[in-house]
């Protein structure tokens, strides 16, 4: 248990946060001390125990969401009755069947339950059992950052202003004296805390959508699709989960993704749906995505080697600075081989590749990225040749 939490902890994601948090809450503690020092008055003591509280939380479910981690869907996992495996993918790394809402996470190797995103400051998948957990954790994060920003400001203004307060006749114990390095490290924390402030918040904002429409960041791109895809003539898409946004925030769905004890509740595999839907109506719908998918997936032929760096100096300067704003692996290139596109920018494109293990003589999908200049699309005389070759 131990070795896993330095294991997690051990990335520059919680390592940053982790920083970020001891900065301002360090620099808050100091600032306080000096502009209302808690053991002189009752607002004083208030304000350390209202922003110690709001440490202390954001440190907890920081940890909660870390250690506890998403729920992962039990490995080759078959559903209940076979009749249902017609409507379920397949996950070929898992070994079984991908259950509604869950899907495979690279970065874990597991099919996550409820899988809303891979986070790089927790270092783990926010899916099923921990999504209340992160929530929280933004909401005192932004909440601390928010006091925080105030006081130090404010020490900031009398730090510069001291002349004009002393001219008041403030006693010298209110008053707020910053040394160089204390004075850098204040106004440091000061940025850092409004940056909390706006990037979390919008997280945070987002998160509070997630809820309220029960769906996740995934199941919102599934949604924009299936609508996108369909013509006018056609039924529209009705999403199963949205029971409504009281039912979607309170206890009235057992399966609710946040609760007053801040716990999962439910198996994270069976969901209560609106009427007229069942628990496969998504999964139907993302089977046909990928089908659409693959009938527009185009062959490549490598012509220039790729060794698979997220910094391509050799391949041009505007390949170099149009890198595609994904997290996505990069995966790398030799001459003749083939890679199945599904996925076009203007310098970058995303496809997969089928490489032979000798040890298992299995085939292994490497997915990924790579310099749209390194490739050239086949055409339909070399498509016919590259067929031949593989029957």
């Amino acid at each position: 248990m131990c070795l896993g939490l330095f294991k997690r902890v051990c990335h520059w994601g919680p390592l940053t946060a982790l920083a970020i948090i001891k900065i301002v809450s360090y620099m808050m503690v100091h600032c306080s001390n000096m502009l209302l020092p808690p053991t002189l008055s009752l607002h004083g003591f208030l304000n350390m125990v209202v922003f110690l509280m709001f440490s202390g939380l954001t440190l907890y479910n920081f940890f909660s969401a870390m250690v506890e981690g998403p729920g992962y869907l039990p490995l080759k996992w078959v559903p209940e009755y076979a009749a249902d495996e017609a409507y379920l993918q397949v996950c070929g790394s898992c070994k079984g069947y991908k259950a509604p809402r869950s899907h495979h996470c690279r970065k874990c190797g597991r099919c996550v339950l409820k899988m809303d995103h891979h986070c790089p400051w927790i270092n783990n998948c926010v899916g099923h059992a921990n999504h209340a957990h992160f929530v929280a954790f933004l909401f005192f994060a932004v909440g601390g950052c928010a006091h925080s920003a105030v006081v130090m400001s404010i020490s900031l203004y009398r730090t510069f202003n001291w002349h004009y307060y002393m001219s008041l006749g403030y006693p010298q114990t209110n008053m707020v004296q910053f040394t160089i390095s204390t004075l850098a490290l204040t106004v440091f924390a000061v940025g850092l805390s409004i940056g909390v402030v706006l990037s979390v918040g919008a997280l945070l904002y987002f998160q509070l959508r997630v809820i309220l429409r029960n769906r996740t960041g995934i199941e919102e791109w599934i949604l924009s699709k299936a609508i996108c895809r369909r013509n006018e003539e056609d039924p529209p898409f009705i999403y199963p989960y949205n029971l409504g946004y009281w039912k979607n925030f309170t206890q009235a769905s057992k399966n609710l993704v946040i609760n007053l004890e801040f716990e999962a509740m439910g198996d994270g595999i069976h969901w209560p749906v609106r009427e007229g839907c069942t628990q496969y109506t998504l999964t139907i719908e993302q089977k046909e995505q990928k089908a659409e998918k693959r009938m527009r997936t185009l062959p490549y032929i490598v012509e220039t080697a790729y060794n698979g760096s997220w910094c391509p100096f050799r391949h041009g300067f505007r390949v170099l600075c149009s890198p595609p704003l994904s997290d996505e692996p990069r995966i790398p290139l030799k001459p003749s081989e083939t890679v199945n596109v599904t996925r076009w920018r203007k310098y970058w494109l995303f496809g997969e590749k089928i490489n032979e293990d000798p040890e298992s003589d299995a085939t292994v999908r490497v997915r990924g990225w790579f310099p749209r200049c390194c490739v050239m699309e086949l055409g339909l005389e070399a498509q016919d040749s590259e067929t031949k070759k593989t029957q």
